[in-house]
């Protein structure tokens, strides 16, 4: 069906040059929708952040809003200039007018079905709408279905092959091909299900170490039947730690892995976010006894504040990560976005912790000869004198702790400009 009204559009637009326009004039519609559209993939999240601040409401419809706005009104402005310098009318010839204007016409609707495309993803619509890219009862993240021609994919592609260099609207330099990696499987994937979960947050919702938040999957850890894990090919298997902050449970309590996504990359020594991104979703997480789950993406996961301990609930999500990337980004549902340490050695690497139990400390630095150091918010422990010797005085709590933890202030860095509440982009 979808394949129908597309090429409806395509023939309107061959037809309403072909008669009623030039070459001329099409050629320049079509330069005047690029950049219309590339106006519109650049700033969308920006305008609807602004958006969502005058009118909470409309916050699951703010991205395609602004995005049609934006494309709109870019294309309407560009076509009044092209107006008012060329007032008269070229037309080059009755054969190349007479092959030319239906030709521009064709790729004119290709863009603008594209694009329609696009925005119909955008939209808080069941995840079979504008047409269904995945299974609906098993969604496979490596093998989406595509629209007749993919005008989708070309215009997204395009916009993420110029910006892959470090294009910025505004602020250091954002890759739209880094942050929305994969950008159509992410709005489809995250639809799915969009009945039963959440499809964004109004506050951040997540946050990982910045130490030791990544690690290689040791060889010892077994799946719930007790089999030892294997990675697809060209792959190796990591656990992410993610924490879910009790304070937006409220729309992040129930989700599906689908809605998890890590950005995967070539790490740069700079801070700017440039370059290309590849994808992977979750197959998993350590679940009770410290054996790995496996779910589909399709499955639905319940987060409850009262099965762990703190402000936040502890994850650890298995990704299958490309031989020859590292993980840079961890994402979740549309508007999270937060840094992922480096790496950790096999030293380094923390123990897994079943989903929803709270997170161990870090392992102390501990200097030559000295006793255990108590971790934050644990009590100091007791060391046994040798004999003949008395025992140390216990440690004093630091000054305003009064043996409670401290709540650290710190939160991640605002890497996106995404549709969030005003509390999430004060990062």
């Amino acid at each position: 069906m979808i394949g129908l009204v597309m090429l409806a559009l395509m023939a309107g637009c061959a037809a309403g040059l072909f008669f009623k326009g030039t070459l001329a004039m099409g050629v320049a519609m079509i330069f005047n929708a690029l950049i219309a559209g590339f106006a519109a993939f650049g700033f969308f999240e920006i305008a609807a952040k602004f958006l969502v601040q005058y009118s909470p409401g409309l916050a699951p419809w703010a991205p395609m809003v602004c995005f049609l706005l934006l494309l709109v009104l870019v294309f309407a402005l560009l076509m009044a200039v092209e107006m008012l310098m060329s007032k008269e009318k070229v037309e080059l010839g009755l054969i190349p007018e007479r092959i030319g204007r239906p030709a521009a016409g064709v790729v004119l609707g290709y863009l603008v079905t594209g694009y329609l495309l696009v925005a119909g993803a955008m939209a808080p619509l069941p995840s079979q709408y504008p047409y269904p890219r995945f299974d609906a009862r098993s969604p496979n993240a490596a093998s989406p279905k595509k629209a007749l021609l993919s005008p989708d994919g070309f215009v997204t592609g395009l916009f993420a092959t110029i910006s892959k260099g470090g294009f910025g609207p505004i602020g250091e330099p954002k890759s739209f091909a880094l942050l929305h990696a994969g950008f159509l499987d992410q709005l489809y994937l995250n639809r799915h299900k969009g009945k039963e979960v959440p499809l964004m947050t109004s506050t951040l919702a997540i946050d990982s170490p910045r130490k030791a938040g990544v690690w290689n999957v040791p060889d010892s850890q077994v799946d719930t039947e007790g089999k030892p894990l294997s990675a697809p090919a060209g792959t190796r298997l990591m656990l992410v730690r993610a924490d879910i902050k009790k304070s937006a449970l409220r729309d992040a309590s129930k989700f599906t892995l689908a809605q998890w996504r890590l950005v995967c990359g070539v790490r740069s020594t700079g801070a700017a976010l440039v370059g290309k991104g590849q994808a992977a979703y979750p197959i998993g997480y350590i679940g009770p006894g410290g054996r790995f789950e496996r779910k589909s993406l399709a499955d639905v996961i319940t987060a409850e504040a009262g099965n762990s301990q703190g402000d936040a609930i502890t994850i650890d999500l298995g990704f299958p990560v490309p031989a020859n990337l590292t993980p840079l980004l961890l994402e979740f549902k549309r508007n999270n976005i937060v840094p992922v340490s480096a790496v950790a050695s096999a030293e380094e690497a923390p123990q897994p912790v079943a989903f929803g139990a709270p997170a161990p400390a870090p392992r102390p630095q501990t200097a030559p000869d000295a006793g255990p150091a108590a971790q934050p918010g644990q009590p100091a422990t007791s060391v046994e004198p040798a004999p003949g010797q008395s025992a140390p005085p216990a440690s004093a709590p630091a000054a305003g702790s009064k043996g409670k933890n401290r709540k650290s202030t710190k939160r991640p860095r605002d890497i996106t400009g995404s549709v969030t509440s005003p509390q999430v982009q004060e990062n």
